[in-house]
C-alpha cells in the first residue's frame, strides 16, 4: 500500500482524522484572496420537501480509498417513522468531479467524524421523568489554554460531605394531607416529641413528602407514631387539634459511592439522589428560619422591604444548591429579590391598589373588580379583637357596601345588619360602611369581613404581573454592583452559620465560609471587518463595545420603496418627515443605498385601525409602483401601544410579507443619533444585508468553520407566562444562512403544546396520498435553505440550545439529535454530517467577581470582570464538558456569565476552540456594537420565538375571554400563521 494512504487509513481507523477532511483539503489546495466566493459548483442539489421514496440518490465519485462509518440514527424514537440506517462515506465528494476553488493554503487541519456512537438498541427517549442512562455526556477534551490568565472568585463555597452512608425511610402520615407544609409541621412535632425516645437521639430531615433520612440507622426498621397537631383552617379561622398516625419504614441505605467517585473524576452517572438528600439536610434549618420558594428563601430580615407600590414590597433572600464541581462538592449561593404582597390594612392595600381615596367615596363596579381581583386568594387576619388574630383567605368581594350587607342569624333566618353585628358582639364601630365587604370561607358558608378590620397576613408571594412601574423599582432595588453582592453572599454565608447548624453537625457535612478562588483566562477579542468604503476597514473591539463611527456596514443592503404610517396623534405630520429624513441619512451613512423620498405621502392612523391602515398603505404603494413591492414599513407608535405593536407585526410578516421597523413617539421627538445608527443596523439585516463580520471568517481561518461547509443553528422554545393555563409554548430555530463568515441568520418558528420544551417540528414526516411517505420539518427545511444560500451541502452542524435545564439534558439530545439524524437522511440516505450539540444556560445562580475589585485593569467600567473571560476548571463539572463564558461587558448590576455545555460532540472541538469559537460569534450580534452574553443564534432563536408569539390570534368565547389554542388533552396545538418566503429568509426578528 502506498505509504500516504496507510497512514491516513491508521489514522482513520485511530479516530483522530477523517478521510472526507483530508480529502477535501487535498481538493482544495488552491490559493485565492478572502473575498473571493467560487463555492463548490453542485449538480446534484438538495430535492425540495418531498416524498422519501421518490428521492434520487446523489451521484458521488468516490475518491481514491472509501472508508464507511456507520451511523444508525437513534433507536426508539418518537418520530414514529423509523430511519434507514445512516452512511458516510468518506471521500465522497460534493462536486461531480470538479476541483473547487475557495480555500487558502495554511489552514487548520480539520479533524475527524467521531466514531463512536449512540449505543444500538438502547437509546428510548425518556417520555416520562427517568432518562436513559446508556447515553453518556461528551467527556471534557482538556482544558482551555488560549487567552490572558487572571485570578477570579466564585459564589461556590467548598463542602466536605460525609464519609458513611446514610439511611433512607419511608414515611407515610394517615391521614392524608394535600398540604406539604402541613406534612412538614407533623414531622416537625414527631421528631420533638419522640427524638430522645423511640428515634434512638437521631436528628432526621424530611424532604416535605415519603421520604426521611438519617446519618445512621434508627433502632427500627417500621414504626407507627402518634402526632396531635393544633392547627387553624384558612377557610374558616377555626382552630382544631387533630390526630396522625405515621409510619416510618425503612427502604434502603443511602450510599455516598458513586457521588465520590464522581468528585474524582471517575464518568459515572450524576447520583443526584445522593445530591438530593445534602441539599435537603442544608435547607432543613434555613426553610424553618426563612420563608422557602423553590429553591430560594426569603426573609424581611435579610434586608428591609422597599416598597414597589400599588401594595406590593421587595424582599430579599438567597438561592442555595449543593453541586458536584472539580473542586468537590460545592455550595452554590446567590442573592435573589422578589416581590411581596405589602403586609398593609386592607383599607390602606386597596387605597394603593386603586391610586385614589377610598376612605370617603364610594366605589364604582370598575374599582370594585380591580380590588376583587387583588384580594382574591389573599390570607388576612383581623384586627377588631384584640390578640385573637384569626386568619382567613379572601373569596372574593359583596357587590353592596358594608351599610347595605344583612345576613340570617339563626336557622329561623332572623336577619342582622353587618354593622349592627359587629357593634353588638365585639364593640366595633364600622367606620367605612361605604365600602364593600370582604368575602371569607366557602360557598357554603360565606362570612363578612369589613376591610377596615383585617391586615394582610407578612409573607405572601405577590404571583400577578407587576406593571412597568413596579418592574422598575424591582430591578432598582435588586441591582447591585458586582462588590456589594459579593459582600451580601457572604454575609448570607455568615449568617446562615453551617458550623453550628445542627443537622449540618449530624449529618458530618462541613460548609468553607470562602468564595472559591479560580484561575481564569480572558480570551481575546475578534478583528472585525467592516466595508472597504468606510475610513476604517477593520476594527479591534475594546472591552466588549465600539460604535459606527467611521465605519460602514460590511454589506449593506438597498431600500428603494418605503412607506411610513404615523399612529401617534402627538406626532405631527411635518415631525414624522423629519424624522424619518433623518433615519434614511444614517442608513446612507452606514452604508446602506437607501432612496430618500417614501412611496407615498406619510399616512396618518389611528391605533385601532392598524390592519385597515396596513392594507391600504400596502396597496397604495402598489398601485404606484405598478408591479413592483414595497420593500420597507416605518411605523410611528404611542408609547404605550397595548397590542398594536404585536398586531401590526403579525399582518406585516404573516399576511403581507413586508419587513417592517417601528419606532416609539419619544425617540421620534427627541432624535438621538445613536438611536438612529442603532435603528440602521436593523433595518440593514432586515433587509438582507450584514453589518459586520469576523476577519477570521473572511481568511478562512476559524477552527472547526472555515475548513468545510458548516452550518450553526441555534433553536429556543419560549413558554407563556404562569397563569395562563393553556396557550401554546413558541419554538424557534434559526440557522446560518453565509458560510463562511456565519453571520446571517434564517429562521422558521411554530407552536407546540403549553410547556413542551422539546421541539416537536425539528422533523416529521406524514403520509400524502399522492406522494406516499412525506418529510418535513424545521430542521430539513433549514438545510435546505442553507445549501439554497450558499451552494453548499453542510458537511458540519454546530447546535446551540437554549432554555434548557440539567433535568432535562438527557431528554433534550435523545430527542433532538434524533430529529437532526433523521432530517439529514431525508436529504439522502447517506447524508450524516457529525453534530456538536451545546446547551446554552442564562438562568443558572453561578457569578464571577473579579479577585481585586480595586483593580481597574481587571474589570470593566461597571466593575465587572472583562468581557471574554471564560471558566472551565474547579466549578466546573468533574467530567463533562462544560464552561463559563463572560463575553459581553456589564452595564449595571452583577455580570450573569453564559453556561455552555456540550452535551455531544462528533467535531472533536478541543476547549479553546470551542470557548474562542462562541466567544467571537458574540462580537457578530447585528442589533447593537456590544458583544453579548449569549451566542448570537441562540439570542436570535429566542427573539424569534418571543416575535411568533404575537402570531397568535386568540378566538373570542362566548363569555369574552380568549378560548385555548390546544385541545384538551393538549397534544395538538392551532399552527401558527405561516411566514411569508419574503420574510423567512432575512432576520425579520431583529
Amino acid at each position: 500500500m502506498h505509504k500516504w494512504k496507510r497512514k491516513e487509513k491508521d489514522r482513520f481507523q485511530n479516530n483522530t482524522m477523517c478521510p472526507v477532511i483530508k480529502q477535501q483539503r487535498k481538493l482544495h489546495k488552491c490559493k485565492v484572496k478572502p473575498f473571493t466566493r467560487d463555492f463548490i459548483n453542485i449538480s446534484q442539489s438538495f430535492l425540495s420537501l418531498n416524498s422519501i421514496h421518490e428521492m434520487p440518490h446523489m451521484q458521488m465519485k468516490d475518491l481514491k480509498e472509501n472508508y464507511v462509518v456507520s451511523r444508525e440514527p437513534l433507536k426508539g424514537s418518537m418520530n414514529h417513522k423509523k430511519s434507514p440506517q445512516m452512511i458516510i462515506k468518506s471521500g465522497e465528494k460534493f462536486e461531480d468531479g470538479k476541483k473547487s476553488s475557495g480555500r487558502r493554503n495554511g489552514r487548520r487541519r480539520g479533524r475527524g467524524y467521531k466514531v463512536d456512537r449512540l449505543q444500538d438498541g438502547k437509546l428510548e427517549p425518556s417520555t416520562g421523568s427517568t432518562p436513559c442512562k446508556s447515553l453518556m455526556f461528551h467527556k471534557r477534551p482538556g482544558f482551555g489554554q488560549l487567552g490572558t490568565k487572571c485570578i477570579v472568585k466564585a459564589n461556590h463555597f467548598l463542602a466536605e460531605i460525609p464519609g458513611s452512608d446514610l439511611s433512607h425511610y419511608r414515611v407515610e402520615i394517615n391521614p392524608e394531607v394535600a398540604s406539604r407544609k402541613l406534612d412538614k409541621a407533623i414531622m416537625t412535632e414527631l421528631v420533638k416529641l419522640y427524638r430522645n425516645s423511640d428515634l434512638g437521639m437521631k436528628l432526621p430531615v424530611y424532604d416535605g413528602r415519603k421520604n426521611l433520612y438519617t446519618a445512621g440507622s434508627l433502632p427500627f426498621t417500621s414504626k407507627v407514631f402518634t402526632v396531635i397537631l393544633t392547627e387553624e383552617d384558612e377557610e374558616t379561622g377555626n382552630v382544631r387539634k387533630r390526630e396522625f398516625k405515621v409510619t416510618i419504614k425503612f427502604v434502603a441505605i443511602a450510599g455516598m459511592a458513586q457521588l465520590r467517585n464522581l468528585l474524582s473524576g471517575k464518568q459515572v452517572d450524576t447520583p443526584q439522589g445522593a445530591l438530593n438528600i445534602i441539599d435537603i439536610v442544608l435547607r432543613e434549618l434555613a426553610a424553618q428560619r426563612y420563608l422557602s420558594v423553590g429553591r430560594f428563601l426569603y426573609s424581611p430580615n435579610i434586608k428591609k422591604p422597599q416598597a414597589l407600590s400599588g401594595g406590593v414590597e421587595s424582599w430579599r433572600g438567597f438561592y442555595q444548591s449543593i453541586r458536584p464541581t472539580q473542586m468537590g462538592l460545592s455550595l452554590n449561593i446567590d442573592m435573589s429579590t422578589i416581590a411581596f404582597i405589602e403586609p398593609l390594612p386592607v383599607i390602606d392595600f386597596v387605597a394603593q391598589i386603586l391610586g385614589k381615596d377610598v376612605y370617603s367615596r364610594p366605589m364604582s363596579d370598575a374599582d370594585r373588580v380591580k380590588v376583587k381581583k387583588a384580594l382574591r386568594g389573599v390570607k388576612v387576619e383581623v384586627t377588631h379583637r384584640g390578640n385573637v388574630r384569626r386568619k382567613y383567605r379572601v373569596s372574593g368581594l359583596t357587590t353592596q357596601p358594608t351599610r347595605e350587607l344583612i345576613f340570617p342569624l339563626d336557622e329561623h333566618m332572623n336577619m342582622k345588619s353587618v354593622v349592627e353585628y359587629f357593634q353588638e358582639m365585639y364593640g366595633y364601630t364600622i367606620r367605612y360602611a361605604h365600602l364593600p365587604c370582604l368575602q371569607v370561607g366557602n360557598e357554603k358558608k360565606v362570612n363578612y369581613l369589613p376591610m377596615e378590620a383585617c391586615k394582610i397576613v407578612e409573607g405572601q408571594r405577590y404571583t400577578k404581573g407587576l406593571n412597568e412601574k413596579q418592574i422598575t423599582s424591582l430591578l432598582k432595588v435588586s441591582c447591585q454592583r458586582p462588590h456589594e453582592q459579593e459582600l451580601d453572599i457572604l454575609q448570607t454565608v455568615q449568617q446562615n452559620d453551617y458550623d453550628h447548624d445542627p443537622y449540618a453537625k449530624e449529618f458530618g457535612i462541613n460548609i468553607s465560609s470562602k468564595l472559591a478562588s479560580i484561575e481564569a483566562r480572558v480570551l481575546p477579542a475578534p478583528w472585525l471587518k467592516y466595508s472597504d468604503t468606510g475610513k476604517e476597514k477593520e476594527y479591534l473591539p475594546q472591552v466588549g463595545q465600539w460604535n459606527m463611527m467611521n465605519k460602514k456596514v460590511i454589506n449593506g443592503s438597498t431600500v428603494r420603496y418605503w412607506a411610513c404610517i404615523n399612529f401617534s396623534r402627538s406626532v405631527q405630520e411635518s415631525t414624522a418627515h423629519g424624522f424619518c429624513q433623518e433615519l434614511v441619512q444614517m442608513c446612507q451613512i452606514s452604508g446602506m443605498e437607501f432612496d430618500r423620498d417614501p412611496v407615498i405621502p406619510i399616512y396618518s392612523a389611528r391605533p385601532d385601525q392598524v390592519k385597515k391602515a396596513l392594507k391600504y398603505v400596502y396597496h397604495a404603494a402598489a398601485n404606484k409602483l405598478e408591479g413592483k413591492e414595497l420593500e420597507l414599513l416605518i411605523a410611528i407608535l404611542p408609547d404605550n401601544n397595548g397590542s398594536l405593536y404585536g398586531d401590526l407585526k403579525r399582518i406585516c410578516e404573516t399576511d403581507l410579507g413586508l419587513i417592517s421597523q417601528c419606532c416609539l413617539t419619544k425617540h421620534v421627538f427627541k432624535i438621538s443619533r445613536q438611536y438612529l445608527a442603532n435603528l440602521s443596523l436593523k433595518i440593514n439585516v432586515k433587509m438582507g444585508g450584514r453589518n459586520t463580520v469576523l476577519l477570521d471568517a473572511l481568511s478562512w481561518r476559524i477552527p472547526l468553520v472555515s475548513d468545510i461547509p458548516t452550518i450553526i443553528f441555534g433553536a429556543d422554545v419560549t413558554h407563556p407566562e404562569s397563569g395562563e393555563d393553556c396557550s401554546p409554548s413558541i419554538a424557534a430555530v434559526v440557522v446560518s444562512q453565509d458560510w463562511p463568515e456565519v453571520t446571517k441568520y434564517a429562521g422558521l418558528v411554530c407552536a407546540q403544546p403549553h410547556r413542551q420544551e422539546l421541539i416537536q417540528d425539528l422533523f416529521k414526516t406524514w403520509q400524502d396520498p399522492q406522494r406516499g411517505t412525506v418529510a418535513g420539518g424545521m430542521i430539513r427545511e433549514l438545510l435546505l435553505a442553507f445549501k439554497k444560500a450558499t451552494g453548499q451541502k453542510p458537511l458540519r452542524i454546530i447546535f446551540y440550545r437554549d432554555g434548557v435545564s440539567e433535568g432535562q439534558f438527557y431528554q433534550i439530545l435523545l430527542y433532538e439529535l434524533d430529529a437532526i439524524r433523521k432530517a439529514c437522511a431525508s436529504l439522502e440516505p447517506s447524508y450524516q454530517p457529525p453534530v456538536t450539540f451545546i446547551v446554552v444556560q442564562k438562568r443558572h445562580h453561578t457569578r464571577l467577581f473579579a479577585n481585586n475589585h480595586n483593580d481597574r485593569s481587571s474589570t470593566d467600567k461597571s466593575g465587572n470582570i472583562l468581557p471574554g473571560t471564560v471558566v472551565d476548571s474547579k466549578i466546573c463539572h468533574p467530567t463533562e464538558f462544560d464552561f463559563y463564558l463572560c463575553s459581553h461587558a456589564g452595564i449595571q448590576g452583577t455580570s450573569r456569565p453564559a453556561h455552555y455545555h456540550v452535551l455531544w460532540d462528533e467535531n472533536n472541538f478541543t476547549a479553546d476552540e470551542i470557548q474562542s469559537l462562541t466567544n467571537n460569534l458574540c462580537y457578530t450580534y447585528a442589533r447593537c456594537t456590544r458583544s453579548v452574553s449569549v451566542v448570537p443564534p441562540a439570542y436570535y432563536a429566542h427573539l424569534a420565538a418571543y416575535r411568533a408569539r404575537f402570531y397568535i390570534e386568540p378566538e373570542a368565547s362566548e363569555n369574552g375571554k380568549a378560548r385555548c389554542t390546544c385541545t384538551t388533552n393538549g397534544s395538538s396545538v392551532r399552527p401558527l400563521p405561516a411566514l411569508k418566503e419574503k420574510v423567512k429568509n432575512v432576520m425579520f426578528y431583529c
